[in-house]
């Protein structure tokens, strides 16, 4: 009965093998937090790359077909038919659109675009209304989640915790500090988050940008158990069998 005993607890010890509270859940201060008010504005950039919808209307469907592109050409009494062509934001971060000729976008949100195309327009057509949209905002998120894989954003608009629960939420073996990695300027950019401090909530990374990659390590458990693999029924035999010998020698 001893030896049960201490093989249980041994066992025990072993499966459970202390881990902080505070290593594993969210956002684990009880303080209140007060989001700024800049991020609950936020809008992201224009960036190269991007491909953009840009769609011109007006009361006078005539006056907009010179500043729309389609992929076929506009016949008579055809154009609700046709097929619009998005815009490549190039390198140089400048698109070509019709009429009005090379435009810087990158920098710009779209809102800031439409306001910008508004007032172009406004010479050519009266009272213009202009719709834009990113159409291929997508994010990433690999490594110790349930669903790993790239996410298109259909409202240009999602924050760190949104993408985490898009993935089926972090695995129990998740290093619960994540991390962000992005492109700017060229270059890519490793950023450490630590998601158990509500500090995130006022992080200029809470909300992120198209392309970013979201990557969970795995915390130190998943990486000890990996190097145990098939033989964790082989060790815990052993250590049984090796503590049974010990409690006969006592005995």
């Amino acid at each position: 009965m001893k030896y049960l005993y201490v093989t249980s607890v041994l066992l025990l010890f072993l499966v459970t093998s202390c881990v902080s509270k505070k290593k594993i859940v969210y956002f684990g201060d009880k303080k209140k937090v007060i989001v700024n008010s800049r991020l609950q504005q936020y809008e992201p950039t224009i960036q190269k790359d991007d491909l953009l919808n840009i769609n011109v209307s007006a009361a006078n469907a005539e006056a907009v077909l010179p500043f729309n592109i389609y992929e076929t050409p506009i016949l008579d009494n055809s154009i609700g038919s046709a097929k619009p062509l998005p815009y490549l934001v190039n390198a140089s971060g400048e698109i070509k659109f019709p009429v009005l000729g090379v435009l810087k976008v990158t920098g710009m949100t779209t809102n800031e675009l439409s306001e910008f195309l508004h007032t172009k327009l406004a010479e050519y057509i009266s009272n213009p209304i202009i719709n834009i949209s990113t159409i291929n905002f997508k994010v990433t998120v690999l490594g110790e989640v349930n669903k790993p894989g790239t996410y298109q954003i259909q409202n240009q608009r999602i924050t760190i915790v949104e993408a985490l629960g898009l993935a089926g939420d972090l695995t129990i073996n998740g290093n619960r500090d994540i991390t962000l990695i992005r492109e700017r300027d060229g270059e890519r950019v490793f950023i450490p988050i630590d998601i158990t401090n509500k500090a995130l909530f006022n992080s200029p990374y809470y909300y992120l940008s198209q392309n970013d990659l979201i990557y969970v390590e795995p915390n130190k458990s998943k990486i000890n158990s990996s190097g145990i693999g098939a033989n964790t029924s082989v060790i815990f035999t052993s250590i049984a069998t090796f503590i049974s010998i010990i409690a006969i020698l006592i005995q």
